[in-house]
């Protein structure tokens, strides 16, 4: 399905449904999640939030009820987490040119994150940083857009590790992406 007819679907959508178009394929996403996706989610978009404010930057962190569409991969998802730089029209309700993608990664939703997602998310050109934090325990990976495509860190997994976003700027440990979820 192309991306303008999954928005002319759209309006007749059940209310208590979330639907996202990955690659032309209508997915159905679960409504609601665990308080540890939730938790995590906010300790990203909040450290994001203070950091670029207290630098003055023009960078934002949207979560979870935002779309990002590109309509030339026909997709329009829900990032867990994507940063955008540069301002947006007053009446926007998607971008399609995050510099950094986040997801939080649970068993059901390792696959689609991990292979289908980051298939296209890849041929963004505006993403810089894509990042994975797993749910359940203490791992998140970091893949960087390098010189002639894409690059996997190392995992991070001690809760001392710092997670770093040289594109934005940014670093947080996991320690803080993890608080009141995994204790230290």
């Amino acid at each position: 399905m192309s991306l303008d007819d999954f928005e002319e679907l759209l309006p007749d959508k059940p209310a208590n449904e979330k639907w996202e178009l990955i690659g032309g394929r209508v997915v159905r996403m679960m409504v609601g999640a665990r308080w540890e996706h939730k938790r995590i989610v906010q300790n990203l978009t909040v450290a994001l939030m203070n950091e670029f404010r207290r630098r003055g930057s023009d960078c934002r962190p949207f979560d979870e009820t935002f779309y990002l569409k590109q309509r030339l991969l026909d997709l329009a998802c829900f990032p867990d987490v994507m940063v955008r730089c540069g301002p947006l029209p007053p009446d926007a309700t998607s971008l399609d040119d995050p510099v950094v993608l986040i997801e939080v990664v649970s068993k059901g939703s390792a696959q689609r994150d991990r292979w289908e997602k980051w298939g296209l998310y890849q041929k963004l050109p505006s993403l810089q940083h894509y990042v994975l934090v797993e749910r359940d325990h203490l791992a998140v990976d970091v893949i960087d857009r390098v010189e002639g495509g894409f690059f996997e860190r190392p995992r991070l997994g001690a809760i001392e590790a710092t997670m770093r976003l040289p594109a934005i700027e940014f670093e947080l440990t996991l320690a803080e992406i993890y608080r009141d979820v995994i204790a230290a």
